[in-house]
């Protein structure tokens, strides 16, 4: 696997240049989306569109089972209510969220440029129609609001990036903020389908949880926003454990001498390139997280159903024992809106419908080798399940 800058993989993937942007200034403006009272809006946005789309699966459902690839269900669903969040658009949700499918199905061949012909072509034809889908069409009304795409668009005009980049970086900012969840949430609730005894935990958690109102007819709060919810917490981070993969590429801008916990020193040199991968250490590190190829719902949690949160390898406590997000100043900004998007649609999904996979005895699909270094994992294949809206006097 090779070793890409950013702006190879910019220049690469998304035809993309932005030269004159400082990673410090866009992560400053990013902050004050993913942050604060931004971010309540953000998820509160999040959460009224998923809700919707729900409403939406349970009144064009019949009562009988309804099957779907459980991959392409939370992918779809997770996407288009983010996708309405971020642009605040609502007539091509479905058709941004096909060509992107198309788009991200191809983005890592992209990257280590083995595109064949025919792909290259499709390649082309997908980032040309949604960089002409995604270019914003604000009345000026409109142009008055404080949506997150308006401010991005403010803030490349003051970095000074021309029209066209402009255009095209708005590609980017949709990859970056939905290639995530959506898999994140297939796996798991692939993983709570295929253990039982984690779904059961689970399910007795989200019973616990005040609603106010439990109906989809009516706005609901969100409970997890002032609920502690330990079981759920280690079971997202354990599915993310085993299936966060992100490589981290970093350039040395300084000769500098590195040290090892070992003790093992590591001189660097200016210009040199340096890549982290987390998924290997610590994440699957069998010092540092016993069986880690096993999932475990509850390997993040204490025997008193606390948050565990101390690791240790060859007796040192570590600082960094799963990495999903990245970590330290580099953690990623949209961690937290990420995380509260996964929750309440899982929330919301195991709350109102019947969930199961349509054969008891299937097995998660393997892991698709080309998505190494590009986020949350996705499966080669799908998981086939059906559900259907539960009865009111059935909910958990």
């Amino acid at each position: 696997m090779g070793i890409f800058s950013q702006s190879q993989l910019l220049q690469r993937v998304f035809s993309l240049q932005l030269p004159n942007i400082e990673p410090s200034t866009e992560r400053k403006w990013m902050e004050q989306h993913f942050q604060g009272l931004s971010l309540s809006k953000l998820c509160s946005s999040m959460n009224r569109h998923l809700e919707d789309m729900l409403i939406d699966q349970r009144n064009s459902s019949p009562p009988e089972w309804r099957q779907d690839g459980l991959f392409s269900f939370c992918y779809s669903l997770l996407f288009r209510a983010g996708y309405l969040a971020l642009f605040e658009r609502r007539d091509n949700a479905s058709l941004i969220y096909e060509e992107f499918r198309k788009f991200d199905s191809l983005l890592t061949k992209l990257a280590r440029c083995s595109l064949k012909q025919a792909e290259r072509k499709t390649v082309i034809s997908t980032q040309e129609q949604l960089w002409e889908l995604l270019s914003p069409k604000w009345t000026s009304r409109e142009s008055e609001s404080s949506s997150w795409q308006l401010s991005y668009h403010h803030f490349l005009q003051e970095e000074g990036v021309d029209a066209e980049m402009q255009k095209r970086a708005l590609l980017l900012q949709l990859w970056t903020t939905q290639c995530n969840a959506g898999p994140a949430a297939f796996w798991l609730l692939g993983f709570l389908l295929t253990h039982p005894e984690a779904m059961e935990a689970l399910k007795s958690e989200i019973s616990g949880l005040s609603h106010r109102d439990a109906s989809l007819e009516h706005p609901l709060i969100n409970p997890l926003e002032a609920s502690c919810t330990p079981v759920f917490d280690s079971v997202l981070s354990e599915a993310l454990r085993l299936t966060a993969a992100v490589m981290i590429n970093r350039e040395v801008v300084q000769d500098k001498v590195s040290i090892k916990a070992s003790g093992q020193d590591y001189h660097l040199r200016r210009g040199d390139k340096v890549c982290l991968f987390p998924f290997l250490s610590p994440q699957m590190d069998p010092k540092i997280h016993e069986e880690p190829q096993v999932f475990k719902y509850d390997r993040f949690l204490n025997d008193d159903m606390t948050a565990k949160d101390e690791f240790y390898k060859d007796g040192k406590k570590l600082k960094y024992y799963n990495m999903p997000w990245g970590a330290g100043r580099n953690i990623c900004t949209g961690k937290e809106f990420a995380v509260r998007a996964i929750k309440q649609f899982v929330v919301l999904f195991l709350t109102h419908f019947d969930l199961e996979m349509c054969d008891p005895e299937a097995k998660l699909p393997p892991v698709n080798p080309s998505r190494y270094g590009f986020g949350i994992l996705q499966p080669d294949g799908d998981l086939l399940v059906q559900y259907r809206p539960k009865r009111m006097q059935n909910k958990l």
